[in-house]
């Protein structure tokens, strides 16, 4: 679903920029279909699609009638190019040397800006054609569904309090009660945002088309949770990790031959744990909370 735009200067609308291509518009059109140029900012998982459905970002008027287009592409359509985007700590990755540095080795996000050159459309996939008075409905119920979605991050959030929780054990302070009251924190935090996501769905109604839709209101209430508390739950993750989160030497330092055992030796924890385990988890903390995978829990849910 490519709604974000570039959208330049956001005191002016789409007809209004000095760059008319800042928002994705219908360039030309023949008897097959339409073509569109234009570009799609902030797009998650766009490379793992199959189809890409194009739709407006904002409220449109009379004179942006060109920009009120929403068509779905195939995701390796002629005039389509990808801009990969980068990550904080994303170089370290390629080092070599074991996957610790990683911090979640098995899965991650990305993200990437869409550039259209006059890509075709044909006229059986457009779904909106200059129906400008449409545009705020459309974008209005696609947030409504897309910011009661928003409950996905209490998934992340488990992860990261599961990670607090055992980094404190490792460390040997699982029962201390300041410890123990700030992991209970995470969890009321975590699973109020997820009450308000399932009270959205549960107080959904069916509209003429019978498809359904979910509370307008709770949808909102979920997302601006989320704007707000996976903040507060990874800070009180980074202040039960402690700072080696930021200062643990590479992975290619713990597989040097000189270096590698005096790490084991100095960054051991509480008896009974290896120390690549605490590393393991430090680095899952460190990715989680400022490493690749903040942009998927933390700026996205600011301003996805």
């Amino acid at each position: 679903g490519a709604m974000t735009d570039p959208k330049g200067d956001r005191s002016k609308g789409p007809s209004e920029q000095d760059d008319r291509d800042l928002f994705t518009r219908i360039v030309d059109s023949d008897e097959k279909g339409v073509y569109v140029s234009g570009a799609k900012a902030h797009q998650t998982g766009c490379i793992n699609s199959h189809w890409i459905i194009l739709m407006p970002t904002i409220r449109l008027t009379q004179n942006d009638k060109e920009y009120a287009i929403v068509g779905a592409i195939p995701a390796d359509v002629k005039g389509l190019t990808y801009i990969y985007g980068r990550q904080s700590c994303d170089t370290r990755v390629m080092e070599g040397g074991g996957d610790i540095d990683l911090g979640n080795a098995k899965f991650g996000g990305q993200e990437a800006m869409m550039i259209l050159d006059r890509v075709f459309i044909p006229w059986d996939k457009l779904f909106m054609n200059g129906e400008f008075e449409f545009a705020s409905m459309l974008v209005e119920r696609f947030t409504c569904y897309h910011r009661r979605s928003y409950v996905c991050k209490t998934g992340l959030g488990d992860v990261l309090i599961g990670a607090a929780a055992t980094i404190a054990d490792y460390n040997g302070v699982p029962n201390v009660s300041h410890i123990k009251d700030k992991i209970i924190e995470m969890t009321h935090l975590n699973e109020t945002i997820f009450a308000a996501g399932i009270a959205s769905s549960h107080q959904g109604h069916k509209m003429k088309s019978g498809v359904y839709l979910n509370d307008d209101m709770l949808a909102q209430v979920c997302k601006h949770n989320v704007t707000r508390f996976p903040y507060e739950i990874s800070r009180l993750a980074q202040d039960i990790a402690g700072g080696l989160m930021v200062t643990l030497p590479s992975e290619k330092d713990f597989r040097h031959p000189e270096a590698g055992p005096m790490l084991k030796k100095y960054l051991v924890g509480r008896k009974g744990v290896d120390v690549e385990n605490r590393m393991r988890i430090l680095r899952l903390i460190e990715n989680m909370t400022m490493g690749r995978n903040a942009v998927g829990y933390l700026t996205e849910s600011m301003h996805g």
